[in-house]
């Protein structure tokens, strides 16, 4: 019984990809391009014509021909998210002091308001555990702000941080320390890298205590970090010292070319792209000084001009 009931299944599946086979051209204009919008519609892109309609509408039943209009439209609230210890589900009471029609409420209700408001924020987090949770994951926002990376990389931050509290790596360790190391992998990652010097000014927390975690909790959480590239700092650095478009692909092209030759392995990134740029800036006749450089990249001098001897003669180009 069931074999059968399974065959009429499989046959009735087999006739409508059959059928759907089957309309290969449209009716009116006898074309064959045929698509499908994003209803399930299968309509002709020639004239227009719906050759094909009937499947169920998943989306909602207003129409909305911009983003604001979506938004005014839109009946439910804001997706979840792991940037937030509750991931967003709970409520939040505003503090406009206005009701649902944008008029002030009165003196009475807007005290009873401060203390329900008050109320919401003790009762959202039930422990201690939460209130970290909570404290760690706005560390993460506060320096993700400081730094300007996008919201993927928060994201990618929270995610990291919830693994290492939930593998228990968090014990021994301050929740600043652990925080900042998964800023730090999440940039990573996302392929933002920044340095942990830029990472440590905006931190709480000292640049050896954060390469030592990072290192810690990235071997724990098996994250497979790849080294970071040096061309992913140079549209930065070179936006930063204000240089040409030009300048920026010549930079890209010295890199490329020494690190075939093996330059790169066992340099910083940062101090590698540094150089690259400083040597372009003067082939392109933009010059900038290694302080300037230096400065944006936060490597020191030295570096540079070791950075920039090697590259120069691996490329022969005499200085």
């Amino acid at each position: 019984m069931t074999r059968s009931t399974r065959q009429r299944e499989r046959e009735s599946e087999t006739e409508t990809e059959a059928e759907e086979e089957a309309v290969q051209e449209c009716p009116e204009c006898g074309s064959g391009e045929l698509v499908k919008d994003d209803r399930g519609e299968l309509v002709c892109d020639d004239c227009g014509l719906v050759v094909e309609e009937g499947n169920i509408d998943p989306g909602p039943e207003w129409r909305a021909f911009n983003h604001q209009e979506r938004q005014e439209k839109s009946r439910v609230g804001a997706p979840t998210t792991k940037t937030m210890h509750d991931k967003g589900l709970t409520t939040t009471i505003d503090w406009k002091d206005k009701d649902a029609y944008g008029r002030s409420i009165s003196s009475k209700k807007r005290s009873q308001m401060h203390r329900l408001r008050k109320w919401q924020e003790r009762i959202r987090t039930k422990d201690a555990g939460e209130r970290n949770l909570q404290f760690a994951l706005s560390e993460i926002d506060r320096m993700a702000s400081a730094l300007g990376v996008p919201r993927s990389v928060r994201e990618v931050a929270s995610v990291i941080y919830r693994r290492a509290l939930d593998d228990d790596l968090i014990r021994g360790r301050s929740i600043e320390g652990v925080a900042t190391s998964a800023l730090y992998a999440a940039c990573r990652k996302e392929g933002i890298p920044r340095s942990l010097e830029e990472i440590s000014e905006v931190s709480r927390v000292e640049r050896k205590e954060i390469g030592r975690t990072y290192r810690y909790i990235s071997q724990e959480l098996a994250l497979e970090m790849e080294p970071v590239d040096p061309k992913k700092y140079v549209p930065r650095f070179c936006s930063e010292l204000d240089l040409s478009e030009e300048v920026q692909t010549k930079a890209n092209e010295i890199i490329e070319e020494t690190a075939e030759q093996g330059l790169l392995s066992g340099k910083s990134p940062t101090g590698y792209a540094a150089a690259a740029i400083y040597a372009a800036s003067l082939l392109c006749n933009e010059k900038k000084t290694q302080r300037e450089v230096a400065d944006v990249a936060q490597v020191t001098e030295v570096t540079i001009r070791n950075r920039y001897q090697e590259q120069i003669e691996a490329m022969g180009i005499h200085s």
